[in-house]
């Protein structure tokens, strides 16, 4: 089992929670919460959210937790509230409404078995191609095929200190190209951007920049990278979930 958190902090287009617009009569979040709810494998529910999220969604979540900053402050604070070392994490965004309670156990399940500290699952361009075909998703050419990321992080909490830090940095040098490739290294950039790294190259370069035995899940539910950007996106979600 692991605990879930639903990081709902993320503002629209009008610059309320994107967790709150509406997908026919229900707010998007709640089809991520009863996804997690029938995945049998989630043990408790918590939302990192404001004042209005929580007074609308009220006791559909085991706890809520105030927002701390960037999405990587939301993180560690969460996992410092709920305080549990021995129960691993899986964050996801409160944007992929059509993510199936198969799809979270299919995940979570896979990520178990290995015996890893840190999941992370890609889909296979092809794959998305087939069962979405009007969507558009940003991929990266890698010498094993065409991928895009899932939204969802399958983290357990002894790595979380590891991964936090370093990924704070990474963030930090995203518009510093110089500071990227020193801590990057110019090589794997370059291989990067020529489409030939290999999956498990990439692998083994976040394993030992973070200190942890994390892999790429290749999941076969394109759907939990389908995620909402705008208002736009809801007619292609209410199509999907076979609403209207």
């Amino acid at each position: 089992m692991v605990n879930a958190v639903i990081l709902a902090g993320d503002k629209g287009d009008k610059g309320v929670s994107k967790a709150l617009l509406k997908i026919g009569n229900r707010y998007m979040v709640e089809y991520i919460i009863e996804s997690l709810k029938k995945s049998n494998c989630v043990s408790k529910i918590y939302m990192v959210a404001d004042e209005n999220v929580k007074n609308v969604i009220l006791d559909k979540v085991d706890g809520y937790i105030k927002p701390a900053g960037d999405i990587i402050d939301n993180i560690k604070s969460a996992a410092k509230q709920i305080n549990d070392d021995n129960t691993p994490l899986i964050i996801c965004t409160a944007d992929i409404p059509l993510v199936s309670s198969e799809a979270i156990y299919d995940f979570v399940k896979t990520c178990i078995d290995k015996k890893i500290d840190v999941g992370y699952p890609i889909i296979d361009k092809k794959l998305n191609d087939e069962k979405y075909p009007d969507v558009r998703r940003t991929y990266v050419k890698m010498k094993d095929g065409t991928y895009t990321g899932g939204n969802i992080v399958y983290i357990h909490p002894r790595a979380i200190e590891n991964c936090t830090n370093k990924a704070k940095e990474l963030v930090e040098y995203r518009k510093k190209p110089l500071k990227m490739g020193q801590t990057l290294g110019f090589t794997f950039l370059i291989r990067l951007a020529l489409g030939v790294l290999t999956i498990s190259a990439v692998e083994k370069k976040i394993a030992d920049m973070f200190n942890v035995n994390g892999i790429a899940i290749k999941t076969k539910y394109p759907e939990i990278g389908n995620d909402v950007d705008k208002e736009e996106d809801i007619v292609f979600v209410e199509k999907y979930l076979h609403i209207g």
